[in-house]
């Protein structure tokens, strides 16, 4: 693992954590959700 997707992940695990002290933790995880699906159904469509 590099070191660019370490910090990224820790960076992701950081916002979560900051997300569900705020208690937004249900929005977080529904945009990841959208943004993951919506990247596969562009990944399909232009592949």
């Amino acid at each position: 693992m590099g070191l660019k997707s370490r910090i990224y992940k820790l960076l992701r695990i950081w916002n979560d954590v900051d997300a569900a002290r705020k208690g937004k933790i249900g929005k977080r995880v529904g945009r990841r959700v959208a943004g993951r699906s919506s990247g596969k159904f562009l990944n399909k469509l232009f592949k």
